[in-house]
């Protein structure tokens, strides 16, 4: 199933039971909140999913939950993690990151993803400060341009002429989606076709207002949003992902606990308390209280 990227997708943080068992009936309610206020579609077993700490029956688990909503409300869905997660027909694409680590080279990482998107449709995720590998513009030119790439999750940390150079030169039919959440808003206002937010876990319908405010050339309120987002995504960020932001929707009731599994740690109560101050700032708190 091959849908058009566009808008807020919101790659869904996993929760834990006061068990430590993965909390399903609390990602099915997170997933159905976030599309509720206007998510274009979900992530599952993302970085802010804790993939990496999950049994491969969690993680089947987590993608079966996200599949059905997906199925249900007839939205997108991104899979990471695993490839073999992908074969199901609820799901988009694969998100795909970078290859990490081996550092291949720029050749490399394209002959990588020629390789990946011949036999499943991919979102590439350039995330350079985790990868530990700059591409040039050329070279995600090259990448948005393979056949079966259907778009990228841009996380490079800043906009400049790198990024500039993307967004001037994007093929059709291949969305640029912003994975930095401080600096989403200013990707949006030079051509990005949406964001793929942590953040949104929390406020969903403010960042797809930023969203919709960018399109609709409704400049003012865009930049109020966006610097109002870009405050409280630095608050959500401020600890390890996803751990601000777990604490943030334990504390609105949405999951039973704040737990993450090791190498994370729970956030310190003050950068939960200075996150949900950010929300009522902004006037997005919408809790369940």
């Amino acid at each position: 199933m091959v849908m058009t990227l566009n808008g807020i997708l919101v790659p869904l943080i996993t929760p834990f039971d006061t068990d430590g068992t993965v909390a399903l009936g609390a990602l099915e309610r997170l997933a159905h909140r976030v599309l509720d206020e206007g998510a274009a579609g979900l992530v599952a077993l993302g970085t802010t999913g804790e993939p990496g700490s999950l049994t491969a029956a969690e993680q089947e688990a987590v993608v079966e939950v996200t599949a059905a909503v997906s199925r249900e409300r007839g939205t997108t869905l991104l899979v990471g993690a695993r490839p073999d997660l992908v074969a199901r027909p609820e799901v988009t694409a694969a998100l795909v990151t970078v290859p990490a680590f081996v550092r291949p080279g720029e050749a490399g990482v394209i002959a990588h993803f020629e390789t990946v998107a011949a036999t499943m449709p991919v979102v590439i995720y350039h995330v350079p400060y985790r990868t530990g590998q700059q591409l040039s513009a050329q070279t995600l030119l090259r990448l948005a341009a393979i056949p079966g790439v259907i778009g990228m999750k841009y996380s490079a940390g800043a906009i400049d002429e790198t990024t500039a150079a993307l967004v001037a030169g994007m093929p059709d039919g291949f969305a640029l989606l912003g994975g930095d959440d401080a600096v989403l808003s200013p990707l949006l206002a030079i051509g990005a076709h949406g964001g793929i937010a942590a953040s949104a876990n929390v406020d969903a319908r403010s960042f797809v207002d930023l969203h919709t405010a960018w399109r609709d050339g409704d400049i003012e309120r865009a930049r109020t949003l966006g610097n109002r987002l870009t405050a409280l995504s630095r608050s959500l960020f401020a600890e390890p992902n996803p751990t601000v932001i777990k604490g943030t929707l334990h504390d609105q009731e949405h999951i039973p606990t704040t737990s993450v599994r090791l190498p994370l740690l729970p956030a310190a109560p003050a950068s939960i308390r200075h996150a949900l101050d950010r929300l009522t700032l902004s006037g997005s708190a919408r809790g369940t209280r």
